[in-house]
């Protein structure tokens, strides 16, 4: 290889690079533009549980994805959030909305601390029963908890103002303030994947013992991830709260730490639009399943999409469109 071609070849993967950013940001700035005018083409209420569960499947991607690790106790996470605004919201009427999300958030970020401390050192099989057992026993503690109303939820927590100035009364309003609570969240995984931390995360993924050997503290970079991971699914939590004006046990039961694991497979581990796609797909069919005859068979066909696409495309929708666009286009 001649001196040119050794000194051309950096700069050959640096424009690449800048040509992928730019088709990166062009992409993500349809998708703003797609979100800004889909409630005038699409219900509201319907368009904010998409971006509430998708914000909850980023945050058990950045976990899965990235740091390699399985949760089965993430629906906890999404619940403590929930409900801790859902209390402070109904308790307090001069609370305003986004300070109810904060404290929500802050609690759920607390617990994935706990969570955290207790099983991080786990690994494989271990660390995902370690975290659904955590579940399971925050669930026992909602049901009993006199402040999440057991069995029953908490109703009526009221939408407020945000700032105390603009109601959230209107289904556009709130949709607006969901829209702009998931591009922060999605900005900030966004950020965190490209840093020299995240970086760190998917060495420790591909391989373990090679990242201790380099002198990285593989415990405390997974704990970050764990609890970052836990602070965003509990700000798609809260943000639910706040959007349906109530909190269940729904969200703590340990289907829907499953139904985030599908979210997540279906769309595409490991890539930053997979879980919009993914929870995108399932929040739909669940909604035309349950107003067709099939209604009681929603369970099973989600089911028999999740073996169709592990055996058909096993990086799911969006990793199939970026290897089909890797082959053809570049």
């Amino acid at each position: 290889m001649s001196d040119s071609q050794v000194v051309g070849a950096p700069g050959i993967a640096a424009k690449r690079e800048r040509r992928a950013g730019q088709r990166r940001a062009l992409l993500y700035i349809a998708l703003i533009a797609v979100g800004l005018v889909a409630p005038f083409l699409a219900y509201p209420v319907f368009l904010m549980k998409i971006l509430c569960f998708a914000l909850f499947v980023c945050a058990f991607n950045l976990l899965l994805g990235y740091a390699g690790l399985l949760s089965f106790g993430h629906a906890a996470f999404l619940a403590s959030g929930g409900y801790v605004t859902g209390y402070l919201l109904a308790s307090y009427p001069g609370l305003t909305p986004e300070l109810g999300v904060l404290a929500g958030t802050l609690a759920a970020t607390l617990l994935g601390c706990l969570f955290g401390v207790l099983s991080i050192r786990r690994q494989g099989i271990y660390f995902a029963m370690v975290t659904l057992a955590l579940a399971q026993l925050m669930f026992f503690v909602f049901i009993q908890a006199p402040f999440t109303g057991g069995e029953d939820g908490l109703h009526g927590v009221p939408r407020g103002e945000l700032f105390g100035l603009i109601s959230l009364q209107s289904n556009l309003a709130m949709y607006y303030f969901v829209f702009a609570v998931f591009l922060l969240g999605f900005a900030l995984i966004q950020r965190t994947v490209h840093s020299p931390f995240g970086q760190v995360l998917k060495a420790i993924r591909e391989n373990e013992p090679r990242a201790v050997s380099l002198g990285y503290n593989v415990d405390a970079y997974k704990l970050l991830a764990f609890v970052l991971s836990a602070g965003l699914a509990g700000l798609a939590g809260a943000t639910k709260t706040v959007v349906f004006q109530l909190a269940s046990l729904t969200d703590a039961h340990w289907h829907m730490s499953g139904e985030v694991i599908l979210m997540t497979l279906l769309g595409g581990v490991g890539t930053l639009l997979g879980p919009l796609a993914g929870a995108s797909l399932v929040v739909s069919l669940q909604h035309l399943l349950a107003q067709s005859p099939l209604g009681n068979w929603v369970s099973v066909i989600l089911g028999a999409i999740f073996v169709l696409c592990v055996m058909s495309f096993r990086s799911g929708i969006v990793g199939e469109l970026a290897t089909l666009y890797r082959k053809n286009f570049k």
